[in-house]
């Protein structure tokens, strides 16, 4: 709104409120640096951001970060990683193998190669095979996090022999030879590594897979570097809802999608690609950003794609549909997180570690108990009634 009133610019430091569950990275209220600008593109934003963050790691901590930084896009990171923030110290990359497992006789890996939406892919571990029993179900543990119903391994004993022989594990009996010979030139294992299996839902794997890259990675002493970043660009506009279908925005309704990418909107709104960019530390998505949308008759594309209907676009968003209609410039911006910048710079564990008065995993100060319970003069106030709960009807 600053930028259609004739501001071409702004910068601010922020307090947030985020409604969200809470983890080792964020906090119900956060510090934001939030900057948008009028008249420039995203190949002009990112450079002039990361210029701000080399700056900041330059004069905090007298390290120097790449200049570039490297760029990727969201669909290779999901495909080589499992994850839209990899931590590219860790090198492991996920081995697409979805094509090979269709029609073998391996059931848990045909049917999620089959399914709409399924993946398998594979991770190789550099000396894995000295892992022992306890360690894989460990590692079988930590991916049931992440929705995985179990973790298939093979150990690479020696690739010379015969598969039963030279291969070590529950699931060689199930897979043809030559199957298995792909999997291993595919993956590049040799003697005394380790491949692990993830194979599910697209989501399922690639979260889990992706978390246990990173895992094995740092605790097997792979990670290489102090300082990774990246940029993930080309986010898809939407995704889908498995259960309900719906399509919801991705970032959120008011990113541009890139040009011509609207003509996809109502027949294949999955393949349609945003103005949206997000820069990565080690791991951490530290700032993220979009062009906005400055044409009237693209953000009703965009709402016509959500399923909102005209009344409620109007009732939502009648204020910024109005300002678009007298004309708004190109713009565009991002916004970084102070504190798991902070985080980071610091060497700290959890975000919790640099907020003054952090909150619990309920959203709790236990410094000063809040929430507190709320008076009768405050629900008055805010027009709220409370009653019994054997008074409301189902």
């Amino acid at each position: 709104m600053l930028m259609m009133a004739g501001f071409d610019r702004y910068y601010q430091v922020v307090k947030c409120f985020r409604d969200e569950d809470l983890r080792a990275d964020r906090q119900p209220e956060f510090t934001q640096i939030d900057i948008e600008t009028s008249f420039l593109g995203e190949d002009e934003i990112r450079p002039m951001m990361e210029g701000l963050v080399r700056r900041m790691f330059r004069d905090a901590l007298g390290e120097e970060l790449p200049d570039p930084f490297p760029v990727m896009a969201f669909a290779d990171a999901m495909r080589d990683y499992g994850s839209d923030k990899p931590d590219l110290r860790v090198p492991l990359k996920l081995t697409e193998l979805t094509d090979l497992m269709k029609g073998v006789d391996f059931k848990v890996f045909r049917a999620a190669a089959e399914m709409t939406n399924g993946r398998v892919a594979a991770l190789r571990v550099p000396g894995g095979g000295s892992l022992t029993r306890k360690e894989i179900d460990d590692y079988t543990t930590f991916v049931a996090i992440y929705g995985a119903k179990g973790l298939a391994y093979i150990k690479v004993n020696d690739a010379s022999k015969p598969n039963d022989q030279g291969l070590q594990s529950p699931i060689v009996k199930f897979l043809p030879e030559g199957v298995l010979r792909e999997i291993l030139a595919r993956t590049g294992a040799a003697d005394g590594d380790l491949v692990f299996f993830g194979a599910d839902k697209a989501k399922v794997v690639n979260d889990a897979l992706g978390a246990l890259r990173a895992k094995v990675g740092h605790e097997r002493g792979l990670a290489q570097g102090r300082w990774k970043p990246l940029w993930v660009v080309d986010f898809p506009m939407f995704e889908q809802d498995d259960e309900t279908g719906a399509w919801s925005a991705r970032h959120h309704p008011f990113t541009a999608p890139k040009d011509g990418h609207e003509d996809r909107f109502a027949k294949d709104p999955g393949n349609a690609l945003a103005k949206a960019y997000d820069v990565v530390l080690n791991g951490w998505e530290i700032g993220g950003g979009s062009v906005r949308i400055h044409r009237p008759e693209v953000q009703a594309k965009v709402f016509e794609a959500l399923a909102i209907s005209p009344e409620d676009q109007r009732r939502k968003f009648g204020f910024l549909l109005d300002a678009l209609s007298y004309g708004a410039p190109p713009h565009g911006g991002i916004a970084f997180g102070l504190d798991r910048m902070a985080t980071l710079m610091c060497g700290a564990e959890s975000i919790r570690e640099v907020i003054a008065f952090p909150k619990t995993q309920r959203g709790q100060d236990l410094l000063v108990d809040a929430p507190s319970v709320a008076t009768e003069q405050q629900l008055r106030d805010l027009h709220i009634k409370v009653r019994p709960t054997d008074a409301v009807k189902p």
